[in-house]
């Protein structure tokens, strides 16, 4: 007895093993989504790219700060021969000493100009041989000064309109590649669905044939067919198993194609859990070209090209410009040798400049360049109408197909009601002797391929509906726009002008 009850825990422990061996994870399209998200490296790499571009518009931005800079020299000492040239000789001039400089500077956005506020502090010990005089004591220099460039674009905002156009860039790519990976996903994931009916239609067709080839024997041993009727039954009943077999490995290799496309192990059980039920939805067409005319994010990333190429037409405008210069700057200089007596008898070191720049001649370089740049803006201009004419057309061709899908799966579901009472009626015509194997393969055959022309409509509609929700960014399942999450949590921070 305690042998039996040993045996029958070992079976139960290996029969449980098993089924839980065989286990299989069921993935939804949206689970697939999420691991695909996760693991692509592609999605990785732009994500990368997008945070990178984040990164140097952040640090631009920090720029248009105050910034402190400190410089330190701590000893400094030369020994030099000089000619005094009133005196006609030479003499020694030694020194040692030290000095720093701490500088505050403030770019200015509104006018590309800077402002800085600097102290210089040195200490010099010096000895001059030739007139036999020293000098030790400390020095300050504290002054404001502020540069402004006169007749010349604003470099300051140009840089951080590049910065941001960079950004907005990645981004829309970072997004467009999301959508792109849910169009992959889902194709591939409607694939293995397809590849799963046509086993079960393949199995379905082979438990007919079974029956077939048993009614067969039943009519060939009672002397009712010819014994060339079973040779045919046989032959249908192996060639169907043979379709199961066949359907079996597409499947297999469909599996692994979908696994290699989210990332996930090879090794890994998978079954995939779908409602490929036909529920109508309603397009407006006009909504959509609409929708996508205003939203494409390849649209958005043409008009960021267009506002590249101007950018570069107002530096290239700048190459040998007619510019100028204003620098300003006031102070107060002080030497002593205490150092608290440093300002004892200060000096205003006021300064005021005007610089230009003027081009004389170039031989029509500046011209040329300025023309360039000109046609690269034209040329821009051209990609943004022909995306925008190539938006409606696509719109327009999913629009007239999904009408058309719509008639297809209303025809499919017809043939397939009529193929499955064609068969049966003509399955009981072979029963009672009227109709040959041949021709009740033929029958079989016809509501196989009808069962796989209903399935294959249904999923092309629901291809042809992501295909609009993803040409126009808006969702009419749902009535929602369609614009990524992604897009909408990492857009650009504009700045103010």
């Amino acid at each position: 007895m305690n042998k039996f009850k040993t045996i029958l825990i070992i079976a139960v422990a290996l029969v449980l093993s098993s089924l839980l061996t065989n286990a299989q994870t069921v993935i939804t399209l949206e689970d697939a989504m999420d691991i695909a998200l996760e693991n692509s490296p592609e999605i990785k790499q732009s994500k990368l790219t997008m945070e990178q571009n984040r990164q140097y518009l952040n640090a631009q931005l920090a720029a248009l700060k105050s910034n402190f800079s400190l410089n330190v020299t701590p000893i400094e000492y030369s020994n030099n021969e000089v000619f005094d040239k009133f005196n006609a000789q030479w003499y020694t001039n030694e020194s040692i000493g030290a000095k720093g400089n701490l500088a505050v500077s403030q770019p200015i956005k509104l006018t590309d100009g800077r402002i800085t506020l600097t102290n210089e502090l040195a200490y010099n010990d010096e000895y001059s041989e030739g007139t036999n005089t020293s000098f030790a004591g400390f020095s300050n220099n504290l002054y404001l000064s502020y540069n402004q460039p006169l007749f010349t674009y604003n470099r300051v905002k140009l840089n951080l309109k590049r910065y941001e156009y960079t950004l907005e860039n990645s981004t829309l790519a970072y997004s467009i590649q999301m959508l792109g990976m849910e169009r992959q996903v889902t194709q591939a994931f409607y694939l293995i669905y397809q590849k799963q009916k046509s086993v079960q239609i393949s199995q379905e067709e082979f438990e007919n044939q079974k029956v077939s080839l048993e009614i067969t024997q039943s009519k060939v041993e009672a002397g009712l067919s010819a014994q060339e009727e079973l040779l045919q039954a046989e032959l249908n009943y192996f060639t169907s198993k043979s379709t199961v077999d066949n359907a079996i490995v597409d499947l297999e290799n469909a599996k692994d194609e979908f696994k290699k496309l989210i990332g996930i192990a090879l090794t890994d059980e998978f079954d995939i859990e779908t409602n490929i039920e036909y529920k109508p939805v309603l397009i407006d067409m006009d909504k959509a070209i609409e929708n996508g005319l205003t939203q494409r994010l390849e649209l958005t990333q043409r008009k960021i090209d267009l506002n590249n190429a101007e950018l570069d037409l107002i530096e290239t405008s700048a190459n040998n410009e007619f510019r100028g210069d204003v620098d300003l700057s006031i102070g107060l200089r002080g030497n002593n040798e205490n150092f608290i007596n440093i300002y004892e008898e200060p000096t205003r070191t006021p300064m005021v400049g005007v610089t230009f720049a003027i081009p004389i001649f170039d031989w029509g370089a500046r011209k040329a360049k300025i023309k360039a740049a000109e046609l690269a803006v034209e040329s821009r201009e051209i990609d943004i109408k022909s995306m925008e004419d190539d938006i409606v057309i696509s719109i327009r061709k999913i629009y007239r197909n999904l009408q058309n899908q719509t008639n297809q799966i209303k025809i499919a579901e017809q043939n397939e009601k009529n193929a499955q009472l064609t068969y049966e009626i003509n399955l009981e015509r072979y029963k009672n002797g009227d109709l040959t194997s041949i021709d009740l393969e033929r029958f079989q055959n016809q509501l196989s391929q009808k069962k796989l022309d209903l399935s294959n409509a249904l999923i092309s509609y629901k291809l042809e509906l992501l295909n609009m929700k993803i040409q126009s960014l808006w969702d009419f399942e749902y009535n929602t726009s369609f614009v990524p999450q992604e897009f909408q949590k990492n857009v650009t921070p504009k700045t103010n002008n």
